[in-house]
């Protein structure tokens, strides 16, 4: 979408509200109580809607993440639309510029953004082949700092999952268990069967903690990078290319990201990379509903 194309999509609030009803709703608003499509929308308030029938009020924006936002629409569109355009996201200091809002604002915005790209339901398992790797996340090491690289590093590991077949991501922020460790073969394992249906064959590279998927039903070959980089199709190379353009949208573009934060900021990622063959503002749009 062009910036001219955009102001002719939405020249007013009220072409935002009629677009979005037209993604929640599909052709016309209903009561988000009894599902009433006898519903009347006030003039002063076209965001609000009465019902006929059961006489409940309610917003269209009811459980989305425009949900008491006092920020004009078409803002929140427009920061959509410059945040889908940069490839590697916008920065909150620069939305504010563009979009003329303070800092705050800009950087809940864009948080919320990335609460609907993370919010995937029913979500496709993977299945045939799949790479599995991990990487980490924190800035990178100074001198006679005891923050090593790799495995022995005190950044934080992201576990990451691609499918070959059906070009889909899907990577997980690994959390410290109980007894303070990361990545164990458990933890692992768990991701792994969140997304990847059994007897899938499993790519790896040599590291101890998915010497767990041998006793499985799953598949694994493994890849000996200090003998060779790949050996036919026993590579991970699509799941380093995503590690790639994660750590230069972080590093490039966010400088900085507290762990707090870390996996929506992966979850943003993952979605680019997921659906950069479709439609993604009118996908933001459909997950924004809680």
């Amino acid at each position: 979408m062009t910036f001219m194309e955009f102001l002719k999509m939405f020249p007013t609030e009220k072409k935002v509200i009629k677009y979005f009803i037209g993604i929640r709703y599909h052709d016309s608003a209903c009561c988000n109580h009894c599902g009433s499509i006898k519903v009347y929308q006030r003039k002063k308030t076209p965001k609000v809607f009465d019902c006929n029938d059961c006489g409940n009020t309610f917003s269209i924006f009811k459980d989305t993440i425009f949900e008491n936002t006092t920020t004009d629409l078409r803002k929140w569109m427009y920061a959509i639309h410059l945040f889908l355009n940069g490839k590697k996201g916008i920065s909150g200091l620069q939305l504010k510029r563009e979009i003329g809002v303070t800092y705050k604002t800009a950087w809940r915005m864009l948080k919320q953004i990335r609460i609907a790209m993370g919010n995937v339901e029913n979500r496709e398992m993977f299945e045939a082949i799949v790479e599995m790797d991990e990487t980490y996340v924190g800035g990178k090491p100074r001198k006679n700092d005891n923050n090593k690289r790799g495995r022995g590093t005190k950044k934080t590991p992201v576990i990451g999952i691609i499918d070959r077949d059906k070009k889909k991501v899907y990577a997980k922020v690994a959390m410290a268990n109980k007894n303070g460790k990361k990545l164990t073969g458990m933890q692992l394992l768990a991701v792994l069967d969140e997304v990847c249906k059994q007897d899938s064959m499993v790519i790896t590279d040599e590291f101890t903690g998915y010497n767990v998927l041998n006793n499985t039903e799953y598949l694994h070959l493994m890849i000996n990078h200090s003998k060779e980089y790949s050996n036919g199709m026993i590579h991970t190379n699509n799941i380093e290319s995503f590690w790639a353009t994660l750590k230069r949208g972080i590093f490039g573009i966010y400088h900085h990201v507290s762990v707090q934060y870390l996996q929506s900021y992966v979850n943003e990622f993952c979605f680019r990379y997921n659906n950069r063959k479709t439609d993604m503002f009118n996908l933001i749009l459909k997950q924004a509903i809680n």
